[in-house]
């Protein structure tokens, strides 16, 4: 008898997890838009650098959506490469901008260099590229 009520009890647990109705889904409110963030370029080539030096550029944003964008965060594929930008939010039709230093120290030719955005914009993540020859010193 007590194994006959657990197996009701687990299957009735079971079939109830499957159910949906409009009352469990988030309901998306008409005031509620999604932020859309526009870069004006992916991609920056510092082109012939010696060695040793550290370089910046900015890459620069809009929030072309219709709501506030908020990045967060900002991560490069090597340590030689230092994103930095503001945490505040970015109002629609508004923009931004992120600083991106190279420090060319122990490193010789080409670099290619990536930076990933994540944001709560409709993309998510955007890659952002930097690119240099680094020239040593001999």
């Amino acid at each position: 008898m007590k194994v006959w009520l657990l197996f009701i009890f687990i299957a009735t647990g079971l079939c109830s997890c499957n159910t949906e109705s409009g009352h469990d889904k988030p309901q998306k409110s008409e005031s509620n838009g999604t932020p859309v963030i526009e870069f004006s370029k992916l991609e920056h080539d510092f082109g012939k650098i010696k060695e040793g030096e550290k370089v910046a550029c900015v890459f620069t944003f809009m929030n072309s959506g219709d709501n506030d964008l908020l990045i967060s965060s900002a991560t490069t594929s090597c340590g030689c490469t230092v994103p930095e930008f503001d945490n505040k939010p970015v109002p629609p039709g508004e923009g931004g901008k992120i600083e991106v230093v190279f420090d060319s120290s122990y490193r010789n030719g080409a670099q290619n260099k990536t930076i990933v955005i994540r944001s709560n914009a409709s993309q998510q993540s955007v890659v952002l590229r930097i690119k240099a020859e680094v020239i040593t010193n001999n």
